[in-house]
């Protein structure tokens, strides 16, 4: 399966009937979830399935037919779904006993996408297919021009509607997409991800790490603090405060849209270059959790030192460089090109001597000199720190693929 993401480019009037389009859906899912509160709350705790929601439908519809009767039946029935989904996960966080995260209310600038469960109902992908100017045709909103800068393959199965910012987006889900394998290279490469370097290979060679959230700190901290400006008694009820936070927005969004950029660029050239990757198995939430507090044995109350502040300019590293995103999109183009992506253990890949370049394999804290050198104690290597993770990612990802051939 592949999703393809293409600008929508629609009319004033297409661009209102899109925003009613999502205040009734969002309307919609309020509704069912008020329902499902409600019947939990009294004294018989009913529990209202999918199933009793999507009944009712074919009433609301008619009840109400100028918000709920001119959306399609199926989009509707998809928010329903997406009313239920969101219950399962609570319920699975509740009984594996995570924080659950209990189904909140949608405000209408929170709720953004629509999906039409299928291709055909309420929606048409190339709904002109004798224009040159591709277009989608959606129930209630009409035929909207898209910008396609490129060939979708494989066939239509979802398409959603997605509201970002100003902008509007439609996305395709396709399945039976055809691979596109690339001619075979022979070469195996290791990857050492890092903040400093955006990832190491293990011949070496440094990604560099354009810190994109970093280089617009600036920018985005005199918006935001623009505005914190605004009294809470005001917010979100002028139209400057309301013009403050769409600034915001819209940096972050621009922030957004340049790290997907980078990813999609590095993880096709990764592709391109080698027939199998391996990269450490990372746990990015787990990474970024912030350190327990320390309480004071002497002191009721008070608090001791606990490296928050350190760790806080870390997190924010981690997740300005993106390694959970980037690798996923890096195992979606390897199975399109007939490539292989093996993550491995990443315990200790900074800490053994690598003997992929003569090391000797000791494994110990002190290998690890400072955040870029690597000396080994009991051999002496030395090595620049961020390869050694990167050759011992490769020796590792070598043992998987030897097992399995």
């Amino acid at each position: 399966m592949r999703a393809y993401k293409f600008l929508l480019r629609p009319t004033v009037g297409q661009e209102a009937a899109l925003r009613d389009m999502l205040r009734d859906h969002c309307s919609l899912y309020n509704g069912a979830l008020q329902e499902r509160r409600d019947a939990y709350r009294h004294s018989s705790k009913t529990s209202v399935k999918y199933g009793d929601q999507s009944a009712q439908l074919k009433e609301i519809r008619a009840f109400d037919p100028e918000r709920h009767g001119c959306w399609s039946f199926s989009s509707q029935q998809a928010t329903l779904r997406r009313l239920d989904k969101a219950f399962q996960a609570f319920f699975r966080r509740v009984k594996a006993g995570l924080t659950p995260g209990y189904p909140r209310f949608k405000g209408v600038g929170h709720f953004d996408t629509v999906t039409f469960a299928k291709d055909g109902d309420g929606c048409r992908w190339d709904s002109t297919p004798h224009d040159p100017q591709t277009r989608v045709r959606l129930q209630g909103v009409g035929h909207v021009r898209v910008h396609q800068h490129r060939p979708v393959r494989g066939r239509v199965k979802t398409i959603s509607i997605k509201r970002e910012g100003k902008r509007w987006y439609v996305v395709l889900v396709c399945d039976e997409v055809p691979p596109e394998p690339l001619p075979a290279t022979g070469s195996i490469v290791g990857i050492d991800m890092g903040t400093v370097h955006f990832f190491t290979d293990s011949g070496g060679v440094h990604q560099e790490n354009p810190k994109f959230l970093e280089a617009m700190a600036e920018e985005l901290t005199a918006a935001q603090q623009h505005l914190s400006t605004f009294p809470k008694r005001t917010r979100r009820r002028t139209k400057k405060h309301r013009a403050a936070a769409r600034k915001v927005a819209k940096l972050h969004a621009k922030i957004r849209r340049q790290r997907l950029d980078h990813h999609h660029k590095t993880a096709l050239a990764l592709v391109r270059e080698h027939d199998v990757i391996g990269h450490e198995r990372l746990n990015t939430a787990g990474m970024t959790k912030a350190p327990a507090p320390k309480p004071d044995p002497e002191q009721e109350g008070a608090f001791l030192p606990n490296g928050a502040a350190a760790k806080a300019g870390l997190n924010r590293s981690i997740l300005d460089a993106g390694w959970g995103i980037f690798l996923g999109i890096l195992a979606q183009k390897a199975e399109s090109a007939a490539r292989r992506v093996i993550p491995v253990n990443a315990r200790n890949t900074s800490r053994t001597c690598p003997p992929e370049i003569g090391g000797c394999g000791h494994v110990a804290k002190e290998n690890r000199v400072t955040q870029a050198k690597f000396e080994c104690v009991k051999c002496g290597l030395v090595e620049n720190a961020d390869r050694v993770g990167a050759l011992n990612v490769l020796y590792r990802a070598g043992l998987v693929l030897c097992d399995g051939a």
